[in-house]
């Protein structure tokens, strides 16, 4: 997928880069798949703040996805669509019962292909299978992590993982991030990669596209008052920090791990940071 450029006509526009959309096949969704999402701004049943730099932004509705298919599922499909809640598109599929649903378009889905879902399927771009069905080395995306519940790993635009090996019971997947991780042979994923790959390459350009995806602006905490953050006070943000960057409630933020889920670590093969050292 290319990316649109504009003419420096105005200020924004300099250096604006914008998706193309050519591929997209319909502009209206499905209702009887769509619900409406109530905005919250960024705060909770109080009015408080919890969430900083939330508010306003276009009205959009969410679509609800099918993140696991039937068994023996097999439909066609119609439509490739907009998700103003994913980076990734995603692709209206008509089952053979007549019933619609949507799913994460892999790169190359076009209208009028067919995918299936099943053990004993042909190995196919969009196809979604077990893990012990899938040959060794072959690009996945949308990866359960509990049998049946659904996808929950590999689901944003432009991401794949990589089937490395398998064995009698666990098979070890190579994730975007470059971490290595078992995960259940009986657990499905989808063949391919995600599709709008250019999606991390667009410059927003100017502020209001911000404000129209219901992004408020931020300020730098060296330009603030001491009491208000621990960058604060003194010059108006021309001197260096004297210690290491923080949050507004003084936790450290660069380089402090935030991850305490030791409970899966044991799933764990070859660990995230490993891989970014080499």
């Amino acid at each position: 997928m290319a990316l649109t450029t504009y003419n420096p006509t105005t200020n924004g526009q300099r250096g604006m880069m914008s998706q193309d959309n050519s591929m997209l096949t319909t502009k209206r969704s499905v209702p009887g798949l769509t619900k409406a999402v109530k905005r919250n701004k960024g705060r909770n049943n109080t009015g408080r703040i919890t969430t900083r730099h939330k508010g306003g932004g276009s009205r959009k509705l969410y679509r609800n996805i099918s993140f696991s298919l039937p068994e023996n599922f097999s439909g066609i499909i119609e439509h490739v669509e907009y998700d103003p809640f994913r980076s990734a598109r995603i692709a209206r599929v008509k089952g053979s019962d007549g019933k619609y649903c949507y799913v994460i378009a892999a790169q190359g889905m076009s209208q009028g292909q067919t995918i299936r879902n099943g053990v004993e399927i042909a190995v196919e771009n969009g196809n979604r299978m077990p893990l012990k069905s899938i040959p060794v080395g072959s690009t996945i995306h949308a990866i359960e992590i509990t049998p049946g519940r659904g996808a929950q790993l590999v689901r944003s635009a432009g991401a794949s993982a990589q089937l490395v090996a398998k064995d009698e019971v666990n098979a070890q997947i190579k994730l975007p991030s470059g971490e290595v991780r078992f995960v259940r042979l009986d657990c499905s994923a989808s063949l391919g990669a995600i599709g709008n790959e250019q999606h991390q390459n667009v410059s927003i350009g100017k502020a209001g596209r911000n404000r129209h995806r219901g992004i408020r602006p931020s300020v730098r905490g060296v330009v603030m008052n001491a009491v208000d953050h621990p960058h604060g006070g003194g010059d108006g943000g021309r001197h260096r920090m004297a210690k290491a960057p923080r949050t507004p409630w003084g936790q450290k933020t660069l380089g402090l791990k935030t991850r305490h889920n030791k409970s899966t670590d044991k799933y764990i093969v070859r660990s995230r940071h490993v891989s970014k050292r080499k």
